[in-house]
């Protein structure tokens, strides 16, 4: 389905069924994130458990970042 043929979908939807899908949608959303931040921060703690990552304070990451 193209994203023009949901668009034309939407707006045959009454107003309260069109925000009742933006508060589906955004509820996804946030999820489908928080699922892969979980996963990133498994991975990295693995990482970090086989001693392929090293411990730094928030401040040498910022430098590092700044640099």
């Amino acid at each position: 389905m193209r994203f023009g043929d949901v668009l034309e979908a939407v707006e045959e939807l009454s107003p309260d069924e069109q925000s009742e899908l933006i508060e589906i949608v955004r509820s996804r959303l946030i999820e489908s994130r928080r699922n892969a931040l979980a996963g990133e921060v498994r991975e990295a703690q693995v990482e970090y458990g086989q001693g392929r990552m090293e411990s730094r304070t928030p401040d040498e990451i910022l430098r590092d970042l700044l640099s």
